[in-house]
C-alpha cells in the first residue's frame, strides 16, 4: 500500500511537467513601438489561445535577447525558439537571400515582390534556408515595406544625390554593392545602434523604411531629407528552430501554420498603411521628401540591370533562381 503511494506520488510531478505549457521565446530587434514587434506581439496571444494554453509565448523585443543579426545562431542553439529576420541578416549563411538586391528587385511595389517572393523563388529560398539553418519557415514572409534613401545633411531630388554619401546599410553584400552603384560609401551599423551613430555622423544617410524612421523617431537623430526610392522592399522570415518544431508535434505543428496564414494579409495590409501614415509623420516632423517618378525608377533600374551579370556573380546567386525572379517580374533576358 505504501509503495503505491510513494509511486503515485514521485509521478505527481512528472504529471505536472508533462502539462506545463511548450515556452517560445520570439526574438526581435525593433522597438516595442515598430510595427513588426505590435504584429508579433498579437500573434504571441493568437497562437496561445488556439493552443489553448499548450504554447507559452514570450516576446522579446529591441535585442533583449538578440539583435536579427544573430538570431539565426540563436535558433540553432537554443537561445530562442522563434524569430523573424531580414534575409539580409542571413546572407552569409545562404548567399541566395541576396537576390531581393539583385537589379530586378529595385523600384518594385509590393504587388510585384509578391509575384516572386510568394511564388517559386519564395519556396526555393524558403527550403534553402531550412536545410542550412535547421528552421521551419512557417508562412509567407512578414512585410516591412518599401526601404528608401534618407540623409542628415544633403538633399535628395533624385537618384544621383546619393553620389558621395556614407550610406547605412542593413546588412548583406548586396546592399553593399547598391551603395558603391551609385557612387556612395556603404556603412554597416545594426539596427538597434542606428539612432546613436546617426547622431554621432558615424554616417550622413542611411537605406530603412518610413515606418522605421517614424518608430525611431530619426527626425531627432538628424534626418532631415528623404528619397521615396523604393531601393528595395524589405520582409521578415518567419522561422522556428528545427528542435523546437519538432518538440511541438504534428498537432501544434498544424496550428501555428494556421495562426500564421489566418493573420498575414492583414499584417501586410497593416503595415502598408502604417508606411503610408509614417510618410506624413516624417514630414510633420519637417523631413523633406523627394518622390521620383515611375519613369525615373525604371530608367534607374534599366541602368541597373546593365551590372546584372556582375552582381550575380559576385554575390554568388543561382543564375537559374535569378532567371525565375526576372520570369516574374515579366523581365525576359536581362533587360
Amino acid at each position: 500500500m505504501l509503495g503505491g503511494v510513494a509511486a503515485s506520488t514521485l509521478a505527481a510531478p512528472a504529471m505536472l511537467r508533462a502539462q506545463e505549457p511548450l515556452k517560445m521565446r520570439l526574438s526581435l530587434d525593433t522597438s516595442a513601438t515598430h510595427t513588426r514587434t505590435i504584429q508579433m506581439t498579437a500573434f504571441a496571444k493568437e497562437l496561445e489561445k488556439l493552443a489553448s494554453g499548450k504554447i507559452k509565448v514570450e516576446v522579446f523585443h529591441s535585442a533583449q535577447l538578440f539583435r536579427d543579426r544573430d538570431v539565426g545562431k540563436a535558433l540553432r542553439q537554443g537561445g530562442a525558439e522563434m524569430g523573424v529576420p531580414g534575409p539580409w541578416n542571413l546572407t552569409g549563411i545562404e548567399a541566395n537571400l541576396d537576390i531581393t538586391q539583385s537589379p530586378s528587385f529595385y523600384g518594385r511595389t509590393a504587388a510585384e515582390i509578391y509575384k516572386a517572393i510568394d511564388g517559386e523563388v519564395g519556396q526555393a529560398l524558403n527550403g534553402m534556408i531550412e536545410k542550412k539553418l535547421g528552421v521551419k519557415v512557417v508562412g509567407k514572409w512578414l512585410d516591412l515595406g518599401a526601404a528608401h534613401t534618407f540623409s542628415t545633411n544633403k538633399p535628395l531630388n533624385g537618384p544621383d544625390d546619393l553620389k558621395g554619401l556614407k550610406i547605412r546599410t542593413s546588412g548583406g553584400a548586396g546592399q553593399m554593392l547598391r551603395v558603391k552603384f551609385f557612387d556612395a560609401v556603404p556603412n554597416f551599423t545594426a539596427w538597434p545602434d542606428v539612432p546613436l551613430a546617426l547622431s554621432q555622423g558615424t554616417f550622413d544617410a542611411l537605406f530603412t523604411t518610413n515606418e522605421s524612421v517614424k518608430s525611431a523617431k530619426l527626425w531627432d537623430s538628424g534626418v532631415k531629407y528623404s528619397l521615396q526610392d523604393y531601393q528595395f522592399f524589405a520582409q521578415y522570415i518567419p522561422m522556428i528552430s528545427e528542435a523546437f518544431w519538432k518538440k511541438l508535434g504534428p498537432d501544434l505543428q498544424k496550428v501555428v501554420t494556421a495562426a500564421w496564414a489566418s493573420q498575414i494579409d492583414g499584417w501586410r495590409k497593416a503595415m502598408a498603411i502604417s508606411q503610408a501614415e509614417s510618410l506624413e509623420i516624417m514630414k510633420k516632423n519637417n523631413i523633406k521628401v523627394g518622390a521620383p517618378d515611375a519613369a525615373v525608377l525604371n530608367a534607374t533600374r534599366k541602368r541597373l540591370m546593365a551590372t546584372q551579370d556582375a552582381v550575380v556573380k559576385e554575390l554568388k546567386l543561382d543564375p537559374a533562381l535569378v532567371a525565375k525572379a526576372n520570369a516574374a517580374f515579366g523581365i525576359a533576358g536581362k533587360s
